[in-house]
């Protein structure tokens, strides 16, 4: 039996991870992450690649180590170019570096010892703690339990889209889709729905290999905001008065209000102007309604039907759904334990995490006591201080 579980290995579950270990909780040996992909981190540098992200917009002490200077440390011990590697006065790490930092922590702590590649199926509670049961017909049993998982495999498609997609197979895709084809095998021209960071990017990209033949297709003016949330959520400032609300409903109303859904910060608006100006790409601000698929074209539509664009290819940035993950097997281990939750169906917890003996969860799992940076790698930061604080 392990003394620790962590379903998940994205950012959350390895800086989970790396907190145990560094804080001298346990050794690699005692511990076993559970994740469905082969790889630690493995869909967030998939996700991340695929819009060619150059800065992370988190600042530079967040990160997945301990020790929040630990990526100045990393440039100076590897003798990087500091004014390359970080951008703007939020210090912002280039994605380079905040990769190989990620390696580098990882292989430091052995990390892929205790790496285990399967799909959960059921989460039991068992006498010494909780067992883990996989598709592979595998169990992994545990002291504790965390819950680091997200809806990053929940994809979310306007309704026209998926509409269009039930009625014929049109070259409408989602950019986070694992099953993405190349943009090379796609016909252009292209077009991007989305205002947001994600569309930006990917926007910005695009116009590199194919200049003059993309569009961006916002639906709202462009929201410019340095994080996706106001910074005073990251301290006591914002967080005290939050966990203060006794309803349930007052805090998620109150991590509704405060993510600045679709915003991208300021230097990425600059950049976006810039290629427009030099007409890279076409920026249009239109609500589309319904689409069609006609002699190899996505025509795409407005409620009065008027035609909004013609393309190629859409490509949708419209990110993921705001659902509660674990949708296959988390609602039976809240039902066969009476698992306390809000009405908006997330857990209800302590302030160390805890939802169950030895059950505790981080990302969006949290997000009712961490407050809207509970998915964001602060939240995660946070998060593995609370659990490690009930050891």
């Amino acid at each position: 039996m392990f003394k620790w579980i962590i379903v998940g290995g994205g950012i959350q579950g390895i800086t989970m991870a790396s907190y145990l270990i560094k804080q001298k909780k346990i050794a690699v040996e005692d511990l076993v992450i559970i994740d469905q992909h082969a790889e630690p981190l493995a869909n967030w540098r998939r996700c991340t690649n695929a819009i060619s992200m150059p800065y992370l917009r988190s600042p530079g002490v967040h990160h997945l180590d301990v020790n929040p200077f630990s990526l100045d440390a990393f440039v100076k011990s590897n003798g990087a170019n500091e004014a390359g590697s970080f951008l703007g006065r939020f210090k912002r790490p280039s994605l380079l570096l905040f990769e190989n930092h990620c390696d580098h922590l990882i292989n430091d702590l052995a990390l892929k010892q205790a790496w285990v590649q399967g799909t959960v199926e059921a989460v039991s509670k068992i006498t010494a703690g909780w067992q883990v049961h996989l598709q592979n017909a595998d169990k992994v049993q545990g002291e504790n339990l965390v819950l680091a998982i997200g809806n990053s495999e929940q994809l979310s498609w306007p309704e026209w889209a998926v509409t269009l997609k039930d009625q014929c197979q049109a070259p409408v895709y989602h950019i986070f889709d694992p099953a993405l084809p190349e943009f090379e095998e796609m016909q252009a021209p292209f077009t991007v729905v989305g205002g947001g960071i994600t569309a930006v990017h990917l926007a910005m990209k695009l116009s590199t290999l194919f200049p003059e033949q993309v569009t961006l297709l916002k639906r709202h003016p462009f929201r410019i905001h340095d994080f996706d949330s106001d910074p005073g959520w990251l301290g006591p400032k914002k967080q005290i008065s939050f966990r203060k609300a006794s309803s349930y409903q007052k805090r998620r109303m109150l991590i509704s209000q405060a993510r600045h859904k679709g915003s991208i910060p300021r230097d990425l608006h600059i950049k976006l102007l810039h290629q427009q100006r030099k007409n890279k790409l076409q920026i249009e601000e239109a609500q589309v309604h319904h689409a069609a698929f006609e002699t190899d074209a996505v025509q795409l539509y407005d409620e009065t039907d008027r035609l909004l664009h013609q393309s190629g290819t859409v490509l949708l940035a419209t990110g993921f759904e705001s659902m509660m993950p674990g949708g296959t097997w988390l609602p039976s281990v809240i039902k066969e334990n009476r698992l306390k939750c809000a009405n908006c169906g997330f857990p209800i917890v302590n302030g160390n995490l805890q939802w169950d003996q030895n059950l505790y969860v981080m990302g969006s799992l949290a997000e009712l006591e961490i407050g809207p940076i509970a998915k964001n790698i602060s939240g995660a930061r946070q998060a593995a201080e609370r659990i490690i604080g009930a050891h």
